[in-house]
This record gives C-alpha cells, sequence and structure tokens, in this order.
C-alpha cells in the first residue's frame, strides 16, 4: 500500500530510455542513432549518449548533428557499467534499451521489445538476435559461465560438439536460434529492462570496468524474481562480432593483451562475488590450459608454433597478473582500468 504522506512518483514521461555509451566511435555512432531515429516512429524515445571521454571529435558531431540527443559527457573513460549508470539516473522511460555505439536496429526491432515487455510484466530484461552486418550469427543468449563450461570452452568441446546440449550449454548453439527462450543472460549489445526490475536489482556493479557487468546484471535481475528472455524477432546488427573476426594473427597485439587482462580480473571478480572460492578454480583453469599449451608448441621447431606458445604463455600471465591485482576476485583495481 501506498503511504499518503509520501509523494507519487512521477509519471514516465517515455516509453523508452534509449542509453549508448561511446568512446572513440564517431562513425558508427552516428549510423546508430540514424537507425534508432528511423526506429522511433510512434514510441516516445529518450535519447541518452554517455561519452566515455572520446578524443574522435564524437561530441562535436553529437551537438552538430543529433541535437535532439540528451549527451553527458565523461572527462574520463567510466567503463560500460558505470557510465550506464551515470545515464540511469536521467533516465525517464518506461524501459531503459542499452545500446551499443557499433550495434544497428533493424526494422521493427524497437517497436517488438516494447510490445514484449509489456506482454509481460514478469520479465525484467530481453535481447534480440545479434547478427553480423553478413547476417551471420553471433551468440545472443547464454547460460551463466560456471568452471564446467569453461573447461568445455577451453578445451574446443564447445566448439566440437555444439549441437550438444551439455558441451554447447554455455552459447546455447543447441538450441533452435529461430525460438523464443527464457535465458540466463543476453549480452550487452542491445537489451531492454524493465525500470521497476532494474530498481529492485539495482544497476550495474561500478567494479566490473568492462565484460561480465551485463553477467551480474540478469543473475541479480533473476534474484529479484524476474526473467531474462531471448527473442529472435527482434535482430539488431552488432559490427563488434565482425570486427573480431578480422583479426589476421594469433600474436597479441599490446590492446589486445589489454583487453584480455581486463577479461580475466573481471571473470575472477565475478566468481568471487557469485561463487566465492570458484574464483580460485577459474584461475587454475585458465593458467594451467594456456600453460599445457604453450609447453606442447615450445618443443616444436616450427617457428608459428613457437610463436603460438609465446602467445599461451602470455596468456597464462596475464591471468597470474589479474589474480595479484584483483586480489584474487575480491576487489577492482583503481578505474580507469
Amino acid at each position: 500500500m501506498t503511504d499518503p504522506a509520501q509523494p507519487s512518483p512521477p509519471p514516465h514521461t517515455y516509453d523508452v530510455s534509449v542509453v549508448i555509451v561511446s568512446f572513440n566511435t564517431r562513425e558508427v555512432l552516428r549510423e546508430c542513432l540514424q537507425a534508432l531515429a528511423r526506429e522511433s516512429a510512434g514510441l516516445r524515445v529518450q535519447t541518452i549518449v554517455v561519452d566515455n571521454g572520446s578524443h574522435d571529435g564524437s561530441t562535436e558531431m553529437l551537438r552538430a548533428d543529433f541535437p535532439a540527443v540528451e549527451l553527458i559527457v565523461s572527462p574520463e573513460n567510466l567503463g560500460f557499467g558505470r557510465a550506464n549508470n551515470l545515464a540511469f539516473e536521467s533516465a525517464r522511460g518506461r524501459y531503459i534499451v542499452l545500446l551499443n555505439s557499433d550495434a544497428f536496429l533493424t526494422p521493427g526491432a524497437l517497436r517488438l521489445s516494447v510490445e514484449h515487455m509489456d506482454a509481460d510484466p514478469n520479465v525484467g530484461l530481453g535481447g534480440g538476435r545479434l547478427v553480423g552486418r553478413d547476417g551471420s550469427w553471433q551468440p545472443s543468449a547464454r547460460r551463466f559461465p560456471t568452471l564446467t563450461t569453461d573447461v568445455f570452452v577451453y578445451s574446443g568441446l564447445a566448439d566440437r560438439h555444439a549441437h550438444s546440449r551439455i558441451f554447447g550449454c554455455y552459447n546455447r548453439t543447441w538450441a533452435d536460434p529461430m525460438q523464443p527462450a527464457k535465458v540466463d543472460w543476453v549480452p550487452g549489445a542491445y537489451s531492454i529492462v524493465r525500470t521497476e526490475a532494474l530498481a529492485a536489482a539495482q544497476p550495474f556493479d561500478p567494479r566490473f570496468f568492462l565484460y561480465y557487468e551485463e553477467v551480474d546484471l540478469c543473475r541479480r535481475i533473476k534474484d529479484a524474481g524476474y526473467t531474462v528472455w531471448y527473442w529472435p524477432d527482434i535482430v539488431v546488427i552488432h559490427v563488434g562480432g565482425e570486427s573480431s573476426r578480422q583479426l589476421q594473427t594469433i600474436q597479441m597485439s599490446r590492446s589486445g593483451a589489454q583487453l584480455t587482462l581486463w577479461r580475466m580480473r573481471s571473470a575472477l571478480l565475478y566468481y568471487r562475488k557469485h561463487h566465492g572460492l570458484s574464483s580460485l578454480g577459474a584461475r587454475f583453469l585458465e593458467v594451467a590450459w594456456n600453460r599445457f599449451r604453450a609447453l606442447r608448441r615450445s618443443r616444436s621447431s616450427d617457428p608459428e608454433r613457437r610463436r603460438e606458445a609465446a602467445y599461451f604463455q602470455a596468456q597464462a600471465d596475464l591471468m597470474e597478473q589479474a589474480w595479484k591485482e584483483t586480489r584474487g576476485g575480491r576487489a577492482s583495481p583503481p578505474q580507469p582500468w
């Protein structure tokens, strides 16, 4: 029952608040906003862009070409979760859509998202079918990570037996991607969140600078009594998956090593938060598996195999570094990472 002494919350001004976090993505951000504008017809849409300290002219482009967009400029890179949390404070929609700056809505995507959420008040968060520009499938709904699923992925069993309900469970590669389903979590490239569910679960955990933040949020939304759904009729083109497939070498670049380190830090934070001492198992699995692969390749006289050995050894060393920097998953290193 509402306390008559307390003022009623103001009605939602918009149907949807679309939150886009951008860091040096001016041109794809422009394309993202153009697609969003086309799909906003018939809906009251609030668009919020959080610029994470870009230096590529993104903010100037936004002010000149998209004056209706609510722009929040951060002097530093806040990461994904903290930047979204900043936008949540200004969001006034019935639903909040999280949209990557390199993700583009296809016809009907936003309208269908709202219709699905309206149809079932128990849904706290939903996602759609992510595809590349060429229409290729990207993992769009996943199971919560465990040490067992990590073994399947590291060992290659998940790829070799993609249609197995056991080995293909993490990315749900066994399932028909054209069938809607209640799932554990969906990628943060595109999702729609019920504001009441977000309030119940609380916003993104700011300790996750990048990676695992959406996994953690979906877990807390489910713990709050809501469901998470995957809807294949909502199609979103995601450039990120395409760009990662363009890598032509196994050599670890400086930026690649940095992103790998961030992923490992977040994995340890996640395991420690939700699985306690399983964070130790996550460390052991990744270190042991990479060192095993490095050892096998180091015995070869083939220069390419020896370069691969150095790569895998570097991966193992990065996990050890992540373990120390997060104190075994108990603390987030100073941000920005």
